[in-house]
């Protein structure tokens, strides 16, 4: 083989793997400012004061920025430019990370958890409508590379959160660590292919309000997250009644994230060869229903295998469940558009889930009914399931055109 044809093949797999590595830089940093609150929660309620319900905003105020601003992308999106909104979203994020390095109270924390909440928004909205089109022949490939990125970034957070925080002495370190890899993302970003853009449909604007397709995936989409917010902001809590330490119970949310990633990698892989998710989609359903069933009825048994089968569960979920919203349209800029609009009204959804575990939680004294609730949401999503046929994407997606 000659030197040239070496370097051109070189080239051919660089060009191919750096969009996926901005991708994945990106997706690190959307799930830190809610994974890293929880190993660490006794630390701030403590320090702060802040109660169980207020504790439930620092996660239940980014899902709902996640959800308001997707939905106000596409006439937002009109003010500035992709690359514009992907900075801004970016150093938000990073702000936040840096506010929380000497925040001391509760008003301020909420805040944070607001603006940092914003720049994931922004990011997330945009970053799937980026996956089809740099990668518009392995969506499911690519998706499960961003899925897992995400996914990874949560749990790494959740472990490496409490250990910062130890050695620095105070909890502040823990969450403002993820201001480092927000810069790196950034970098990243700046450095990303160019493209020659030529968009057909650009005059064309879809409601998705008025599809009832559109709403069933949101809803779906927002289910399918609602046990990942729960997990998140209360199973430390529930393994530290159990008698687990904070340092522990962080483990934990790093040993769901470990499987989540498997689930976010392979369930895409091993549908790539076929449009019909639905049975990696049930089995996905089906183990976290498995998992949360354990979770609630015998936790003291075999804690980290429930944790572990409903992260794989979750995982592979999540990147099903946005593989099949892009899987409905063909053009990158509507399927972008649809799949803000799921994960608007979706978020939305996530947010009010382990706000009611909270509750439930305070009213019953265990978290066992909230678990429960868990459950009811996947035995309806199971059912659910059987209508994603592809046959039916096309007339499930008679737009209206507004």
């Amino acid at each position: 083989m000659s030197e040239d044809h070496t370097t051109a093949a070189r080239q051919s797999v660089l060009s191919m793997l750096w969009p996926m590595l901005i991708i994945a830089g990106m997706a690190i940093n959307l799930r830190p400012t809610l994974t890293a609150i929880g190993p660490l929660l006794d630390d701030i309620t403590a320090t702060t004061g802040l109660g169980l319900q207020a504790a439930s905003l620092l996660t239940v105020l980014p899902m709902l920025c996640m959800g308001i601003f997707a939905l106000l992308l596409p006439w937002l999106g009109r003010l500035f430019s992709e690359s514009v909104w992907i900075t801004a979203g970016l150093v938000a994020i990073a702000l936040a990370s840096f506010w929380r390095l000497w925040l001391n109270d509760s008003g301020a924390l909420i805040a944070s958890a607001l603006l940092a909440g914003t720049g994931i928004a922004i990011v997330q909205a945009i970053l799937p409508g980026l996956v089809k089109r740099w990668y518009p022949q392995r969506v499911p490939l690519a998706m499960g590379g961003y899925s897992a990125s995400l996914m990874a970034g949560g749990g790494i957070a959740a472990v490496i959160s409490p250990l910062v925080a130890n050695h620095q002495g105070h909890w502040q370190s823990g969450l403002g660590i993820w201001l480092i890899p927000a810069l790196i993302a950034l970098l990243l970003w700046w450095t990303r292919p160019r493209e020659n853009l030529h968009i057909s449909d650009n005059s064309v604007k879809i409601n998705f309000f008025t599809n009832r397709r559109a709403w069933l995936l949101a809803c779906y989409f927002g289910l399918a997250n609602g046990g990942y917010a729960c997990m998140i902001a209360w199973l430390p809590s529930y393994a530290q009644e159990l008698g687990w330490s904070a340092q522990d119970s962080g483990e934990l949310i790093g040993i769901m994230t470990i499987f989540q990633v498997i689930g976010a990698l392979a369930a895409p892989a091993l549908s790539a060869g076929r449009l019909d998710r639905r049975p990696w989609l049930f089995f996905a359903v089906g183990i976290q229903l498995v998992g949360f069933c354990g979770l609630m009825l015998a936790p003291e048994l075999m804690l980290t295998s429930w944790v572990a089968m409903i992260g794989y569960g979750l995982g592979g979920c999540f990147a099903l469940t946005l593989t099949v919203t892009l899987d409905h349209l063909s053009s990158p800029k509507l399927a972008g558009a649809l799949t803000a609009f799921v994960q608007g009204v979706g978020f939305i959804v996530t947010a009010v889930i382990p706000y009611i575990a909270g509750a439930l939680r305070q009213w019953s004294g265990s978290f066992q009914t909230s678990w429960l609730m868990v459950i009811v949401t996947l035995t309806f999503m199971f059912l659910v399931t059987i209508t994603f046929s592809p046959s039916r994407y096309a007339k499930a997606m008679n737009l209206t055109v507004a």
